[in-house]
């Protein structure tokens, strides 16, 4: 299957003309030149109604026109549904779900699952597969930024890397933090900057105390939360490479989730906070483990 990048209906007053004449006006962000046009329908990039048309062809009224990428094929669709918590025409937020990762070789990624959960853009920089603008640990659940349109994939793209995009994620860690602190140790020789706030701590048999924290990264370091929170002494509960090893509970993953993103719109400029409850079982877990302590501490 081959990618339309960009389709036109023709509208019903539209008065009689030939496609090579029609064409150049539609297709300007892609081909902004007539001879470009030209040489787009004589190789049959230029589609009316499914069919590949002809410099000399009558556009009519209600005509579906559109350009297609005779060299790159439509991405293979995961048919995974996701929790999509935000979607406009320029880009959406959607829940990755723990154990899935953003991309890759592999046909099991996020990105391979958008096509099936976001509705395409109708802009005339869409882009020709949604495009997510950062990443997540495979284990990290939660929110990611899809770019829909090259503008919006641009400006988003500068957000990060001038920093100024919030991020908030939950956690439940092994031990008893204090009720905030800040955690400045550099990863890999390069500066790093954790705050944290301690929402709830719940006494446990087996760790001493389980505590869920609001994590919010300040530089983005790869793994910097799980580094920062093990060095600090309180490794997050099922964290396999940085954790405390005999403490990851089975089939239930790591407690580390995207929970929050505030951004600037790209196109309309204005700030968009999109938030998502944390996991379930983030408290179930502080549940069991309290009911547990209280049944021997009575």
């Amino acid at each position: 299957m081959s990618i339309v990048l960009q389709s036109h209906t023709v509208p019903p007053d539209t008065e009689r003309i030939r496609l090579s004449d029609y064409a150049p006006k539609l297709f300007t962000t892609f081909i902004p030149s007539r001879k470009g046009i030209k040489k787009a329908i004589k190789r049959g990039a230029v589609h009316i109604d499914g069919v590949a048309g002809e410099c000399g062809r009558w556009v009519e009224p209600g005509q579906k026109i559109e350009l297609i990428d005779l060299e790159r094929k439509a991405p293979k669709i995961f048919p995974l549904k996701l929790d999509v918590v935000f979607e406009d025409d320029h880009l959406a937020v959607v829940n990755k779900p723990a154990g899935l990762v953003v991309n890759g070789n592999q046909f099991r990624t996020l990105e391979n699952a958008l096509p099936f959960n976001l509705h395409p853009s109708t802009q005339k920089d869409a882009l020709y597969k949604f495009r997510p603008v950062h990443r997540l640990d495979s284990l990290t659940s939660g929110l990611v930024l899809i770019a829909k349109t090259s503008l919006a994939c641009q400006g988003l793209g500068i957000q990060f890397e001038q920093k100024t995009i919030k991020k908030r994620y939950g956690a439940v860690v092994i031990g008893g933090t204090s009720s905030n602190g800040q955690i400045e140790t550099p990863i890999e020789g390069k500066p790093a900057l954790t705050t944290y706030y301690m929402l709830r701590k719940v006494p446990s048999l087996r760790n001493g105390y389980l505590t869920l924290l609001d994590v919010f990264p300040k530089t983005g370091r790869t793994h910097q939360i799980r580094i920062h929170l093990s060095q600090l002494g309180f490794p997050i509960l099922g964290d396999k490479i940085y954790g405390t090893e005999g403490e990851i509970l089975k089939g239930k993953g790591m407690f580390l989730s995207a929970i929050e993103l505030t951004f600037t719109h790209p196109i309309h400029k204005k700030i968009t906070k999109v938030e998502t409850p944390a996991p379930a079982k983030f408290n179930k877990v502080l549940d069991r483990e309290e009911h547990r302590w209280r049944k021997y501490n009575p």
